[in-house]
């Protein structure tokens, strides 16, 4: 069972990301503010849990929680200033559209730029750790997964709705073979280099 909050005392938001290391498609971020009575044995980092798991808490975070939010950043936007700074941009646009302001922000992982005057704390693997953060990956993940099979309709070939843009070796592939499209992201490495040494005179 994870631990509600890490700040008990205050109102308190959990921040998480989903598709960093995708080659296509948004990077999503959520966050989520829950109820101090909140309780679900089924919570957890969106990654241990089935498509169904992940839908089934969806609607119940959405139900339940004071405030939630979600929030993209764009394939254009992540070229332009970095994955790592696009993912901290789409948790900062999540905090945004709270309708309840947090005192205390806790985020997933190792890196994040203040927000506001608001006091944040970085936790590596937090998604397994806090029900906020946890929730956050849940609507990150699924919100992220519903965009990239509507872009599978327009673009079959990548099979977004299988893969949602991650470097499978298949997507790879289907790079190499139909190229790219508006929504790849043009600043990472599309398609894996063959090693060889060069031709010698």
């Amino acid at each position: 069972m994870l631990e509600l909050k890490y700040n008990t005392s205050s109102i308190e938001a959990g921040c998480d990301e989903a598709g960093r290391g995708c080659l296509a498609g948004p990077v999503v971020a959520a966050a989520v503010i829950l109820p101090d009575n909140f309780s679900d044995e089924l919570l957890n980092d969106s990654k241990q849990l089935a498509e169904k798991q992940r839908e089934k808490l969806r609607l119940l975070i959405e139900e339940k929680a004071l405030a939630w939010a979600v929030a993209f950043v764009d394939n254009h936007e992540i070229d332009r200033i970095n994955i790592l700074n696009a993912s901290i941009l789409a948790m900062h646009r999540a905090l945004d559209q709270l309708s309840l302001c947090p005192q205390h922000i806790i985020v997933d992982g190792n890196r994040f730029k203040k927000y506001k005057d608001i006091p944040h704390l970085c936790i590596v693997k937090g998604d397994g750790k806090y029900m906020s953060i946890a929730a956050a990956s849940i609507l990150a993940k699924t919100y992220r997964d519903d965009y990239m099979k509507k872009l599978h309709v327009q673009f079959p070939v990548y099979n977004w709705q299988q893969n949602k843009g991650y470097p499978t070796q298949e997507h790879r592939n289907k790079i190499r073979e139909f190229g790219t499209t508006d929504f790849h992201r043009m600043s990472f490495n599309l398609t894996e280099q063959q090693l060889r040494l060069p031709f010698e005179n």
